[in-house]
């Protein structure tokens, strides 16, 4: 067992963020003494290094705590999802840090700003996860077809505000479960053939992955991903 100030020490967290954790629920220590000190063993260092790794992919701490309390959380399974977005980061961080040299090398002239593009990064990991899949080559075939995606892209983000402004009902009310209806048209119609089996799928990535998170949210207001994922929820059940 571990006191909070070797924890602190171990960890560079400081006592009054360990503290906090304990507060909210987030990272409880196994006891506490009589003299109110509190011990940490070997289960919570281990759900200590999920909320580590979690803050490093961005998740804010109130997803980081439902994904880790939601039942079934499997552990080894979330490392390999952190570690694939920390290589994902990593390897943008990589051609930033070229840009900067060629900047460094060649002036500050240069006009090459992709490095910056995280869309980049999101069709890598795409391709690499789904390549051989159906529907990613409808989306390749739409890609090469002159597709504006782009276009798309901010359509698709008028959807999320439609549903964000529909966060006062509940998730099975008609009106927002037409707009869900809605959002699978439009990815079918758009990107690639949207069953209710990728539409799930879509639904858990809006609030498990950060990037979608953070654009769905400001597209339509804090909470709107985990709405829709609520939402999507009870739509594929019908």
């Amino acid at each position: 067992m571990k006191t909070v100030s070797e924890i602190a020490r171990m960890t560079g967290i400081s006592i009054k963020t360990l503290h906090h954790y304990d507060r909210i629920g987030l990272l409880k220590p196994d006891s506490v003494t009589d003299a109110g000190y509190r011990l940490y063993g070997e289960n919570a260092i281990k759900r200590l290094n999920s909320i580590l790794l979690f803050r490093e992919v961005r998740f804010p701490l109130k997803d980081i705590q439902r994904i880790l309390d939601t039942p079934g959380f499997d552990p080894r399974n979330a490392l390999l999802k952190q570690i694939e977005l920390l290589e994902s980061e990593r390897d943008r961080i990589g051609k930033i840090i070229d840009f900067a040299r060629t900047l460094y090398e060649k002036g500050e002239s240069c006009m090459d700003y992709t490095v910056f593009d995280k869309n980049t990064a999101y069709e890598k990991e795409a391709r690499e996860r789904w390549g051989d899949t159906k529907a990613y080559r409808a989306y390749e075939a739409k890609k090469k077809s002159g597709r504006d995606f782009d276009k798309a892209g901010r359509e698709m983000m008028e959807i999320f505000a439609s549903i964000g402004r529909l966060m006062h009902l509940s998730p099975a009310d008609a009106p927002v479960q037409e707009e869900i209806k809605r959002l699978q048209s439009f990815i079918s119609e758009n990107f690639y053939p949207c069953t209710n089996e990728i539409l799930k799928g879509l639904g858990q990535m809006y609030v498990m992955d950060e990037r979608f998170k953070e654009n769905i949210d400001k597209a339509g207001g804090c909470g709107t991903a985990e709405f829709t994922k609520e939402a999507i929820s009870f739509y594929v059940k019908d």
